[in-house]
């Protein structure tokens, strides 16, 4: 059964930091890139970070960039985000995304449940 499980979010200052973890399950870890995800309350889900199979390429939304750091332990079957010099726009349910590809090169997705960030002003 395929799980990603994302712990670590919570209520957190302005300037504060917070250290996401995705821990995952069920599938080869190593074999699928890696991304956080976040949506805000009456906003889409939008892309903050992604990390490729093996760790060697990250991107990020302009909006996060020199703030959030996006890594990845795949003896540990584990995608972290590390978030720093938080903001009250940076509130938002953050979701663990794992992309992978069949044996027809299709892609396909798995999804966290999600974890909540606030950031207080």
């Amino acid at each position: 059964q395929v799980q990603l499980v994302e712990s670590g979010g919570g209520l957190v200052q302005a300037g504060g930091s917070l250290r996401l973890s995705c821990a995952a399950s069920g599938f080869t870890f190593s074999n699928h890139a890696m991304s956080w995800y976040r949506q805000a309350p009456g906003k889409a889900r939008v892309l903050v970070a992604a990390i490729t199979r093996g760790g060697g390429s990250t991107d990020y939304a302009d909006s996060v960039k020199g703030r959030f750091t996006i890594s990845r332990d795949n003896a540990k079957n584990t995608v972290y985000l590390q978030m720093n010099s938080l903001k009250p726009e940076d509130t938002a349910v953050y979701y663990c995304n794992a992309e992978g590809r069949d044996y027809v090169q299709k892609v396909y997705y798995y999804w966290g449940q999600g974890t909540q960030v606030t950031v207080s002003s």
